[in-house]
C-alpha cells in the first residue's frame, strides 16, 4: 500500500488522481463546508468512508498540526490495535489567489504565506515524499522580510521558489529544480500550466517529473472534450459525429473505487444546468466568431462594421442608448467607422469575453464562467463542461450552489468554483504516479 495525505484538497482533483495512480488517501483537509460536502459525498461513492479507511477535517492549515493528523489516522477502524504506517506521499495547493497573474497581484494577501504553513505542517508529519502545486505567479513573487518556519530571515525580495526550497532543505528534505507543466500534455483538454515542486526526504530515491504523454500536434480539443454535451442535435452530430475515447473515459470512469471497479456515470448528466440568460446577451454572444476575444469582436466592429439584422434586442437597446430610429441603428453598425463609445453601448466595456475555439484545447478553466462562450451556442457552459475540461468523471458530482457573486466571493465555494480552483487529476496523476515509481 501507498498512503497520501491532501491537503488543501478542494473538490478533489488531486485526490482523483491519487486514487487513480493508486494510493490510498488516510487523510485530507480543507477550510470550505461547501467542498466538505461535494468532496465527502465523492469518497463515500468510491468506498473511503469516514472514521473507517479515510479521515477528512475540516480546517484552517494554520490550525492544524502534525499531531492532529496522526492522531486522526490512529483512530481509523483499519488501523485499530495496528501501528500506524509512514506517510508515502503529501500533496497539496495552497491557496493560490495572491499569487495569480491573472488578476491584481497582492504581496500582502495573507494567503501568500500559507505555502509556509504546509512546509511546517511537512516538518510535522515527516512524509517521504512531497508536492505542492500552484499557478505560474507562485515561480515570481517576492517576499519582504519573510520569516521561515526555522527562524531563517529571509532577504527582501525573495521569491517564493528559494525561500521554499531553502525551508525544505533545513528540515531534511531535498528538491528537484520546479517545473511548469501544461495540462494538455497529459491528456487533459485544456492549457493549464502550473508550477510543480516535489521534494524528498534525504536519503530517498529521486523522482523525476512525467514525460508528456501528448504531443502539441495531438492534444485534446473541446470538441473532443464535451462535444457531445451540445444541447442541439443537429449541432451536436455535426461536431462530434462519433463518441472520443476521452467521453467514453468521462463517462465509464477512471477512478476506481474501493471494489477496484470505477463508477460509470448516471443515465443523466449531472451538474449540466446552463446559466438564465437575456435575449440581449444571448444576442451579444452570437456576434462573436468562433475563437474570437471580446478586445477583437470590437475592433472588427469599430473598423468593419457589422450586421445586426436578426438581433431585435439589440437593436432596440442601441436605438435607446444612441438615441437614433432603430434603422439608423442597424446602418450605423453596418457602415463601420463606430466610435469606441458607440462600440461600448452594444458590446459593454467588457474585453475578457471570449468565444471558445472548438479545435482547440480549452483556455484554463477559471472559477467565473460567465465570460465563456461556447463555440457551437449562444450560452456559457455548464459546470459538467468545465468539469469534462479539467478531466472529471461524469459520476463525479458537484454538490452546494451552482454559483455566486460579489462579496459571497471570498468566502463560498460554489460549484464552478469548486471545478475551477481544482488541480486537473490527469495531471495530478501523472505527477504522483512519478512518486509511486520510486517507493
Amino acid at each position: 500500500m501507498a498512503y497520501a495525505i491532501d491537503l488543501f484538497c478542494g473538490a478533489g482533483g488531486c485526490s482523483e488522481g491519487l486514487i487513480q495512480a493508486g494510493f490510498d488517501i488516510l487523510f485530507s483537509s480543507d477550510i470550505s463546508d461547501m467542498v466538505e460536502v461535494t468532496y465527502r459525498n465523492r469518497h463515500e461513492q468510491l468506498g473511503l468512508i469516514q472514521g473507517d479507511n479515510t479521515w477528512f477535517e475540516r480546517s484552517d492549515i494554520r490550525d492544524l498540526t502534525g499531531e492532529i493528523i496522526k492522531d486522526r489516522i490512529s483512530k481509523l477502524q483499519i488501523f485499530r490495535g495496528k501501528k500506524i504506517p509512514e506517510i508515502d506521499l503529501m500533496i497539496g495547493g495552497p491557496s493560490c489567489q495572491g499569487f495569480s497573474r491573472a488578476g491584481r497581484r497582492d504581496k500582502s494577501d495573507p494567503r501568500n504565506m500559507l505555502f509556509g504553513e504546509y512546509v511546517r505542517v511537512i516538518s510535522e508529519v515527516k512524509p517521504k515524499y512531497i508536492v505542492l502545486e500552484n499557478v505560474e505567479g507562485f515561480a515570481d513573487m517576492q517576499f519582504l522580510g519573510y520569516i521561515g518556519i526555522t527562524g531563517i530571515k529571509y532577504s527582501d525580495g525573495s521569491v517564493t521558489p528559494d525561500i521554499l526550497r531553502n525551508e525544505l532543505n533545513e528540515i531534511g528534505y531535498d528538491t528537484l529544480e520546479p517545473k511548469i507543466l501544461n495540462a494538455a500534455d497529459y491528456g487533459v483538454p485544456q492549457r493549464r500550466n502550473r508550477i510543480i515542486f516535489i521534494g524528498y526526504r534525504k536519503g530517498l530515491e529521486r523522482p523525476q517529473y512525467p514525460q508528456p504523454t501528448v504531443t502539441p500536434q495531438n492534444y485534446l480539443t473541446l470538441s473532443d472534450a464535451i462535444g457531445d454535451l451540445i444541447s442541439d442535435k443537429k449541432k451536436r452530430d455535426k461536431a462530434c459525429p462519433e463518441m472520443t475515447q476521452f467521453q467514453i473515459d468521462s463517462i465509464n470512469g477512471r477512478t476506481p473505487a474501493k471494489n477496484g471497479k470505477p463508477i460509470p456515470a448516471p443515465s443523466k448528466v449531472m451538474n449540466n444546468e446552463y446559466s438564465n440568460i437575456s435575449d440581449i446577451v444571448r444576442e451579444r454572444f452570437s456576434l462573436f466568431r468562433e475563437g474570437e476575444s471580446g478586445t477583437n469582436l470590437k475592433k472588427r466592429v469599430m473598423e468593419n462594421g457589422i450586421n445586426l439584422n436578426g438581433k431585435p434586442a439589440l437593436i432596440k437597446l442601441c436605438s435607446e442608448k444612441l438615441s437614433m430610429t432603430e434603422n439608423e441603428v442597424v446602418n450605423l453598425f453596418k457602415k463601420g467607422n463606430v466610435t469606441k463609445e458607440q462600440a461600448e453601448v452594444l458590446l459593454t466595456k467588457k474585453n475578457i469575453r471570449q468565444r471558445w475555439s472548438g479545435n482547440q484545447p480549452s483556455a484554463t478553466v477559471v472559477t467565473i464562467a460567465d465570460d465563456y462562450i461556447s463555440p457551437w451556442e449562444n450560452r456559457t457552459f455548464s459546470v459538467r463542461e468545465m468539469a469534462r475540461c479539467q478531466s472529471f468523471d461524469d459520476s463525479f458530482e458537484f454538490l452546494g450552489k451552482r454559483t455566486t457573486g460579489g462579496l459571497r466571493r471570498r468566502v463560498e465555494v460554489p460549484q464552478y468554483t469548486q471545478v475551477g480552483n481544482a488541480v486537473p487529476p490527469l495531471l495530478a496523476k501523472a505527477v504522483v504516479s512519478e512518486i509511486l515509481k520510486v517507493l
